[in-house]
């Protein structure tokens, strides 16, 4: 037998060589966020910073740099706004020899100032006085900014509408609510939609709410380059009027030669907790389709099982569960390890940011399946009546309340001698309710009291979450 190893296909000849199957198998499925936490959507959100920094700089009154006229700014700002994947494949190019992304951006806009001869004497302020992390976190700021408003945000609305519209349309269906596994009082379908509608519209709205913050205030975070060139410069002013006005950051007047990515960590761990929600929801579908409650509608040429035709599995929820797991593996090391630095600078950061893309990838991958499975449940309602029918004992909770109200004696003792263990039928629980000392108003309302009925607000608190059914 032959110890050779297969030849490997080349590097990106096939999405089946892909390492990772957001690049291979679900390539389609997140390729949304490529826009925004890709090396070539880094790329574009550096030349936007430095492009932004060399605008801020000729309106400062320096003697050296005369002010930009605003059409040739909009020319500057094009070189960002237009860049596309030749520009990024030059910039690669350029890094070839520099072995330094940063640096061969900023060689890349000098080659480039070349076609407008009245910046000509501009173009040694290019990157001025900065340092590549005043360029590189800026732009992280602005591709998370994007990703989040862009892509995350829309997918995770749209898995809240469609939570909303299944707690508006199944407000009234009666459910069998099931706490450490056993039979338990009542509630409805719609109620435990809404219930996880409700905890991710809290979710999302923290997500939304993490500022991203930024600084350009050179290599050690106290502008001393800056100050050696031009010390009468109010140059903390000028840096935050770039990232706050116009790259729309908030600025960080503290770091150290880097950001220290706190508002990161507090962004992917707010993210990490809408994640845990919605692993909640995928396991309680799970189970919900388990126990019948809810069916699926097939598509066709599925298959669900290659020795068992019948099988119609929930393999949108498996694996939304799954990628989500991933995701919160990936974000909780991202939020955890990005804000320790040594010292004012080590680069255990780098690489590590570099998978930003990843983790919320397969968050993106998740919240998809998700969507999916929910669009195909349908509630099973005989099935749902055929549970409620065989469970009386969960009667025995309001039975014994009322006997409280009414002073009986030892009403939860005389319930649970009674139902503890035992099945439990309609005739067997009105009997006892018929031989109770209660006023017959309150007696004949227990007796026409059934566990589909007795359900509580449920309903009335699924339509209040629902009534909005878009996010």
């Amino acid at each position: 037998m032959s110890s050779l190893s297969p030849s490997p296909a080349p590097a990106g000849s096939s999405p089946l060589s892909a390492l990772s199957p957001l690049d291979g198998r679900y390539a389609s499925k997140v390729d949304a966020l490529r826009a925004h936490l890709s090396e070539s959507a880094l790329m574009r959100c550096r030349v936007q910073v430095e492009i932004e920094w060399l605008i801020a700089l000729s309106q400062a009154g320096l003697p050296e740099l005369a002010p930009i006229p605003p059409q040739l700014q909009q020319q500057l700002r094009a070189l960002a706004a237009d860049f596309t994947e030749t520009d990024a494949l030059a910039v690669k190019s350029i890094e070839r020899v520099t072995n330094h992304d940063v640096k061969a951006i900023e060689y890349w806009i000098k080659e480039r100032l070349g076609q407008w001869p009245e910046l000509a004497r501009s173009s040694e302020f290019v990157h001025f006085a900065c340092t590549s992390e005043d360029i590189n976190n800026t732009a992280h700021g602005l591709m998370l900014g994007g990703a989040r408003e862009q892509v995350l945000v829309p997918a995770l609305q749209a898995v809240l509408g469609r939570l909303k519209r299944l707690a508006l349309d199944l407000a009234d269906a009666p459910m069998l609510s099931r706490t450490h596994g056993q039979t338990a009082s009542p509630t409805t379908l719609g109620k435990e939609m809404g219930n996880f509608a409700a905890r991710l519209q809290r979710a999302l709205a923290r997500l939304r709410e993490v500022e991203l913050t930024a600084k350009m205030n050179g290599a050690v975070g106290n502008y001393n380059a800056h100050l050696a060139a031009y010390p009468d410069l109010d140059w903390e002013a000028l840096a935050r009027g770039v990232i706050e006005r116009q790259l729309r950051l908030r600025f960080n007047p503290y770091t150290i030669q880097i950001e220290p990515h706190d508002s990161m960590a507090e962004l992917f761990d707010a993210v990490a907790r809408l994640n845990t929600v919605l692993i909640d929801l995928n396991r309680d579908l799970w189970g919900y389709i388990s126990l019948g409650y809810f069916r699926q509608r097939t598509k066709a040429g599925e298959i669900g099982s290659s020795t068992m035709p019948h099988k119609v599995n929930p393999i949108d929820f498996e694996n939304s569960e799954g990628n989500l797991g991933i995701a919160n593996a990936l974000l909780r090391h991202l939020s955890e390890k990005l804000p320790i630095s040594r010292f004012q600078r080590d680069l255990t950061d780098s690489t590590v940011l570099r998978n930003m893309g990843v983790a919320l990838g397969h968050g993106l991958l998740a919240y998809d399946s998700l969507l999916r499975g929910l669009d195909k449940l349908e509630p099973d309602v005989p099935r749902l009546a055929a549970d409620l029918d065989a469970a009386w004992e969960v009667l025995a909770e309001p039975v014994q309340t009322v006997m409280r109200r009414h002073g009986l004696p030892n009403p939860y003792e005389q319930l649970k001698e009674l139902t503890r263990g035992k099945a439990i039928t309609r005739e067997l629980l009105r009997e006892f309710i018929a031989s109770l000392p209660l006023p017959p108003a309150e007696r004949e309302r227990l007796l026409q009291l059934t566990p589909g009925a007795y359900t509580g607000k449920a309903a009335e608190l699924a339509r209040r979450i629902g009534g909005g059914a878009e996010a």
